[in-house]
């Protein structure tokens, strides 16, 4: 019974499927989150299209305080239990110590929309490097010069150049991009982020993420049954 179900399963998930992944890369909970989508990768058929929203960019970025540190360690702390995913002392020193450096997430959303520009297969690899840069080694990931260095050790020297001289081109696309990220949080009056939207034919729903944290197989349950 449980192997002809795990069958059906698999022969549902092989029906082409678009995931469009709505996030901030300053997002915790997204950090938290890398895990799952890395394993909805490696599934044939189903399209995983990064959708940066913008929330922590522009009128959402803030200076960082005492308030706010704090407040972001709690939640990290509650992250990496949940998880497993590392938020290092390092970070907490270096990115909710530093009280010079915005959280603003608009430089990396605009490094990532780069990538797309020139070698979309790798944009989830880049965003999980600035992740891990921020959370891990507490490296600035909030300026354009920082965000072209860490591309350019990835090898993606296209994108570096891209985000050391930003052009109306990779401006324009960027505000596309957020544009119908937000779009689709609209239309499923979605308030915040990581959200996941599968998308199968003509059929579009939102799908319940937060089971993923603790077990990253719920979300291929979830893609089969979509």
């Amino acid at each position: 019974m449980d192997a002809a179900y795990h069958r059906c399963q698999q022969l549902e998930i092989r029906m082409k499927k678009t995931l469009h992944y709505l996030f901030d890369p300053l997002c915790g909970w997204c950090y938290g989150a890398s895990p799952a989508l890395s394993g909805l990768l490696e599934i044939p058929d189903v399209h995983l299209e990064l959708l940066p929203t913008g929330l922590f960019s522009g009128e959402g970025a803030r200076p960082m305080d005492d308030a706010f540190a704090a407040y972001a360690w709690s939640n990290d702390q509650r992250i990496e239990r949940l998880t497993g995913q590392r938020f290092s002392e390092r970070y907490r020193d270096r990115i909710l110590g530093n009280r010079q450096q915005l959280f603003d997430s608009g430089p990396a959303t605009v490094a990532l929309t780069a990538v797309a520009l020139t070698d979309p297969a790798r944009e989830f690899e880049a965003l999980k490097a600035i992740q891990h840069a921020r959370y891990v080694d507490g490296s600035d990931v909030v300026s354009l010069a920082a965000l072209a260095g860490l591309l350019a050790a990835l090898g993606l020297k296209e994108a570096a150049a891209k985000v050391a001289h930003p052009d109306e081109e990779l401006l324009g696309a960027n505000r596309t991009r957020m544009g119908r990220a937000q779009a689709l949080m609209r239309e499923f009056g979605a308030r915040g982020v990581p959200t996941l939207v599968v998308e199968s034919g003509t059929k579009r729903r939102v799908l319940d993420h937060a089971s993923a944290y603790s077990n990253p197989q719920a979300l291929l349950s979830q893609l089969a049954a979509a």
